[in-house]
């Protein structure tokens, strides 16, 4: 099991591209079954741990790509 505290430590390790990678990993095992309950919940939690990590990412390209458009727009 994943320790919650371990997890955002390292999720703030990871790159957008690892999280993204390691989230499709997890979700590829929970589609294909064969795991315990156990198992699955934690690759359940997981998995919305790294989908966290990969919204923030998403959120700060966003914002950077609403700020560029801000100060290239002409004002009218």
């Amino acid at each position: 099991m994943v320790n919650k505290g371990d997890t955002e430590a390292a999720g703030t390790k990871l790159t957008y591209e690892q999280a993204r990678d390691e989230l499709v990993s997890v979700v590829t095992k929970l589609e294909a079954g064969g795991t315990t309950l156990e198992q699955s919940l934690d690759l359940w939690q997981r998995g919305e741990e790294l989908a966290a990590i990969c919204e923030k990412f998403l959120e700060g390209a966003r914002a950077k790509l609403d700020a560029a458009s801000k100060t290239d727009s002409p004002s009218k």
